[in-house]
């Protein structure tokens, strides 16, 4: 679909009317209160507390004051209203900066103020020098002669280079008066989010005529929320405005992102509320049971002779009332607020701040911190993620010579210095297109020198290598460039720009010598894009050679050539050129097809080899995370052989004969199916002598294996540790991630650049570098961070603590709901099984709010190990992995501990006051009394690491239940009155209290004590290491699970199946050698396992060097 504009003429673009007023907000003054208690109840826990609110308002059957719901539920609604009502407020408040910014527009020819919303579709607006671009336009005209400005997208993609855009071809020449009055139209098509991508055309109305169609690209446009750099000022017409904008397009609510931790709470929640309706529907029939028979025979118990039609669900509907604490109604509040605490933790970490840039890390996906301790499967980028992407020009081969191979630098090769001062052609032609051939702007600084604005760090290496060779860009005007050789200047005449894509990998310009007037075609690319469309005749195996010998030293490597071009075959060119550019459908595919037409019959120059080092840290990252555990893959779009070094040099793959890489290619589909085959032949076969084996795979092969051999493809996935993707574009590394998500594994992506964006979107956790690339991956990931090394920290400390602390707060949330709970159960078999409840309604209110809140919301600053243990010894990650902490069979120990201190709390009470003559009132508070007591052990049997913090919101908090109670107590009409203050001067109470803490914690003492000492795991191991300051000995054998997979399988000898009663986890020896394992099983019904010694992996016959000689 396509739209009209008219340039400069409202009545014209009436039906595109549209103002520029920007809203980024989700609710307005109107809609808040209803909008948000939809989204609110739109969740199943909250309807679910509604409707038991909304039961007890029926006085019928409510056993308590309905406060008690009502209260906590209408708190915690409203402190999620409020968050929502806060975050938009100041969503508002930057809108409102926007839309009222002053702007100056056109219009009948008059320049006028007006604000940035009031901006229509096609009014001209007139930038000055570091405005803000208030709309989408397309440039009409700028200050600079030849009509290009200077613009600054970081707002828009991150990047922080200038970039060049230029008015179209029909706009040069047009004088400043004749622009208030220029008129003509814009075919362009729909809004779309694509800030890459502009294919429009446009005509002008007389008196501007212009006979053709003039094809309009990205680069003739200026859009929302760029700024306007060293240029005077420049105009354009809107053609975008509002929320229609390509930044507008782009903006929205990402989808949520459901976190392993939060869908094993869910179906605990799911599997307590089965037990929940089952609880409710036997004791509805025991009460209605009593009810009938033995009620009746009470004097006491009085029922009408005629019942109403609903007199049997009043005995389960109390029931349900009472036992809906079953499920913690604040959870998901309290959840909310810790792991908000546990993304400020990352962005405070002083460790995690790149102290080159001052850069910090910022979460900005505050729900998913545990998550990132359950990470399996990295996905890293290479350029700029794993290295420094600081591109220096190290070698190169020109006509088959060699340069910079004796000491590692060509700029100093004394060779290469003799030809430039003797004037080889093949040097001056090489060095030409170093020079020429890319998007570089070349910018005076206030000291006289030049410095170069590049997009991409290898073409600013290549630029800043060629003038230091003599051959200097100096300066580029419109079409027009100059380069300086040798003190002489060099002018040439930029006919075309054949850009770059990831399909051609390679960019060509078509450029006329001012001197002599001969059209050249210089082209630069991928060797794979360049070598096969070499010139009949010319050798091109030298230059072949030159590119694996470079890439097997781990440099990137390019491909340039040069072809003279006769006159009228760049005449005939540019025409079907020119038709391409100016179709609106599939425009890229077809200017793509037009240039193969010109880019063939190339004379190959030489290739030039590019240093990228590794950032610091990387190989160590790298190291101990798999010792954790964790399986790398690399996807990058360089040369195979260059990954692979890599690969080899930051500890991806070990070399050989430790390591081994199996190699996938092909160009057909048999080629990759008999290949796959091959590998996973390999893969599955058990050695005596287990290997670190890594498979390697191109785009080309990945795309095959993929469409026609999936299922063996993701069986590769499972049985692979590592891989190496190399030549991938960047939907196929979304394509990987998603296979691996949909074998169940939790993924981390991480990336720098543009191309790792759908990656990063794609996996469970998405994480950015803030890199010279700009800020686009950082912008689209859940978490930044400023250097690859920081990953290892906020894997293992912060993703680590974070699964530890939410683990015990959602268990302790049912803990505790469920103790009070299985204590009103007990209640009604010594209360008729009426459904009434032991404790006021104030108490229950009271009991979820204040206390027992407190004391676990300051769990979040609770560390089982120091950090320097965790970062010494990456294995205990596996308890994560494994789910350890929260799974069914710890929830179940929980689900015990409630009904056994539920037993203790409530048969020690009964006893203890049976033969007193209280009231119901005293009776549940001293069961109240006690579970508090209790509660407060809990948490300080479960805290690891005592801080006077921590101390006093345990202490503290029960000597404010205390506190609380008696100023209750005081209130003649609390209901309460007094009953604090008897049961506190009576003796039995505190002995009723010692005696609920000594039954209800010595057994847990009792069995914790047990397990630390005799049976004690790594974790425990560790900290009685860390409290006594000693040594870390033997730690024994590794505990594994043996597991089902696609075929049989001889396990390690080492594998030991645990016993049932025990948690499957994997627990590695704290050595310095982590085992090398898989932890899934294939396909669906096979039981859940983790870990296997990596002996199941295979190694194959062929060495390394037989696997990647033909690479």
């Amino acid at each position: 679909m396509k739209r009209f504009v008219y340039i400069n003429d409202d009545e014209a673009s009436k039906e595109l009317s549209c103002d520029n007023r920007i809203s980024n907000t989700k609710y307005t003054l109107w809609n808040f209160l209803p909008k948000n208690l939809w989204e609110q109840f739109s969740r199943f826990m909250n309807q679910y507390f509604l409707l038991i609110a909304c039961l007890q308002l029926w006085s019928l059957i409510t056993p308590v004051n309905p406060a008690s719901t009502w209260g906590p539920l209408l708190f915690i609604f409203a402190v999620s209203a409020s968050k929502e009502a806060w975050d938009d407020y100041h969503r508002f408040l930057s809108d409102k900066k926007a839309n009222e910014k002053e702007v100056w527009i056109v219009k009948l020819g008059i320049k006028k103020h007006i604000q940035a919303q009031e901006i229509q579709v096609g009014n001209i607006v007139w930038l000055r020098e570091n405005d803000e671009v208030p709309c989408d336009l397309v440039l009409l005209g700028t200050s600079d002669p030849q009509g290009v400005c200077y613009v600054e997208t970081a707002a828009l993609d991150g990047e922080t280079d200038l970039k060049t855009r230029v008015i179209p071809s029909a706009c040069v020449g047009i004088d400043l008066e004749l622009l208030h009055k220029m008129k003509g139209v814009l075919e362009c098509p729909v809004p779309d989010k694509d800030i890459r991508r502009f294919d429009a055309n446009m005509r002008l109305f007389p008196p501007f005529i212009d006979n053709d169609v003039c094809s309009l690209t990205i680069k003739n446009t200026l859009l929302q929320s760029c700024y306007l750099r060293n240029t005077e000022w420049a105009c354009g017409v809107s053609v975008y405005t509002g929320n229609q904008t390509k930044l507008g397009m782009s903006r929205g609510i990402a989808e949520p992102k459901l976190t392993a931790m939060d869908a094993m709470i869910d179906k605990l929640t799911g599997a307590i509320f089965v037990f929940q309706i089952v609880v409710v529907m036997v004791l509805g029939v025991a009460g209605n049971v009593w009810k009938n028979t033995e009620a009746r025979k009470q004097w006491y118990v009085q029922y009408p002779e005629k019942a109403p039609w609903y007199e049997l669900l009043v005995i389960p509907l109390r029931f349900e009332l009472l036992c809906s604490i079953m499920i913690p109604i604040s959870i998901k509040v309290s959840l909310d607020l810790v792991k908000g605490l546990y993304a400020k933790f990352i962005e405070w970490d002083v460790e995690m701040v790149d102290q080159e840039t001052g850069t910090a890390s910022y979460a900005a996906n505050t729900a998913i911190s545990e998550d990132l301790g359950q990470v399996e499967y990295i996905l890293t980028d290479k350029t700029g993620t794993l290295t420094d992407n600081k591109m220096i020009f190290r070698r190169c081969c020109i006509g088959g010579t060699f340069y910079g191979n004796e000491n590692g630098d060509a700029l100093k090769d004394a060779h290469l210095l003799s030809a430039i001062t003797s004037g080889s052609t093949d040097v001056i032609r090489f060095l030409t297109v170093m020079a020429i051939c890319n998007t570089v702007i070349p910018v005076r600084s206030k000291a006289g020198d030049i410095v170069y604005k590049a997009q991409s760090q290898d073409e600013e290496a290549l630029v800043i290598a060629a003038a230091r060779l003599h051959m200097v860009f100096v300066g580029k005007n419109a079409n027009f460039v100059e380069i300086r050789f040798n003190g002489s200047t060099i002018r040439y005449e930029v006919l075309e720009i054949l850009e770059f894509t990831s399909d051609r990998k390679r960019m060509s310009v078509v450029v006329k010598d001012c001197q002599d007037g001969k059209i050249i075609l210089l082209s630069k690319g991928a060797d794979e894009s360049i070598l096969p469309y070499a010139c009949a005749g010319q050798q091109t195996r030298t230059i072949a050679e030159a590119v694996e010998h470079y890439a097997q030293l781990g440099l990137r490597t390019l491909c340039l050539a040069w072809r003279e071009l006769e006159e009228n075959e760049y005449l005939e060119w540019s025409v079907k050129f020119k038709e391409a550019s100016s179709v609106l459908v599939d425009r890229e595919w077809k200017i793509a097809e037009v240039c193969q037409r010109l880019e063939h019959d190339l004379y190959i120059l030489g290739v030039t080899a590019i240093e990228d080092r590794l950032q610091d840290g990387v190989p160590e990252t790298i190291e101990t995370l798999r010792k954790a555990g964790i399986n790398f893959w690399m996807l990058t779009g360089d040369k195979q052989n260059t990954a692979i070094q890599i690969a080899l040099s930051c500890n991806f793959i070990s070399p050989e004969p430790k390591g081994q890489l199996l190699l996938i290619d092909g160009k057909t589909e048999e080629d990759v199916s008999r290949s796959l085959e091959r590998v996973l032949l390999t893969m599955r076969t058990t050695t005596s002598e287990p290997k670190d084996v890594a498979f390697v795979i191109d785009g080309w092969a990945l795309e095959i294996a993929v469409k026609h051999h999936r299922k063996d493809f993701v069986e590769l996935a499972i049985l692979s540790r590592t891989a190496i993707c190399c030549r991938v574009t960047p939907s196929q590394k979304a394509q990987l991630v998603e296979i691996l998500k949909s074998c169940d594994y939790r993924t981390l992506a991480i990336g720098d650049g543009g191309n790792d964006v759908r990656m990063i979107q794609q996996a469970d956790i998405g994480v950015g570098i803030s890199g010279r690339e700009g800020l686009q991956a950082a912008r689209a990931a859940d978490y930044s961070i400023g250097r690859f090394r920081f990953l290892k920290r906020l894997i293992l400390v912060h993703g680590r603590y974070s699964y530890n602390r939410t683990a015990f707060l959602s268990q302790y949330s049912f803990y505790k709901s469920l103790l009070i709970c299985f204590i009103q159960i007990f209640f009604s078999f010594i209360s008729g099984v009426s459904g009434t409840s032991l404790f006021n309604s104030v108490s229950l209110m009271a009991y979820n709010v204040f206390y027992t809140s407190v004391p676990v919301l300051v769990s979040v600053i609770d560390k089982d190990l120091s950090e320097t243990s965790v970062m010494q010894h990456p294995q205990i990650l596996f308890y994560c992995q494994a789910g350890r902490l929260l799974n069914p069979s710890t929830f179940a120990g929980w689900f015990g501990r409630s009904l056994f201190h539920a037993i203790v709390v409530f048969v020690i009470t009964i006893h203890a006051y049976a033969n007193e003559k209280s009231e119901m009132e005293e009776l549940g508070m001293v069961a109240l009394s006690g579970c508090i007591w209790l509660q407060a052990f809990v948490v300080a049997q479960e805290t690891n690491s005592f801080t006077l913090l921590q101390h006093l919101s345990i202490w503290g908090n029960l000597v404010g239940f205390y506190v609380i109670n008696f100023l209750f107590s005081a209130i003649p009409s609390s209901g309460m009155y007094t009953i604090m203050f008897r049961l506190c001067s009576q003796p039995s109470y505190w002995i009723t209290m010692f005696l609920i803490v000594g039954a209800g914690m010595g057994p847990i003492f009792a069995l914790k004590y047990y397990r630390y000492t005799y049976r004690p795991s790594k974790i425990n191991i560790l900290q009685q290491a860390e409290r006594t300051g000693g040594p870390i000995v033997t730690l024994g054998n590794i505990e594994t699970q043996p597991r089902t997979t696609i075929e049989k399988e001889v396990l390690s000898p080492l594998s030991i199946t645990q016993p049932k009663s025990r948690s499957p986890v994997y627990e590695p020896l704290l050595s310095s050698d982590s085992p090398n394992a898989t932890r899934r099983s294939f396909g669906p019904g096979t039981p859940l396992e983790f870990f296997q010694s990596q002996s199941r992996l295979s190694s194959s016959s062929s060495s390394y060097s037989r696997n990647c000689k033909d690479n």
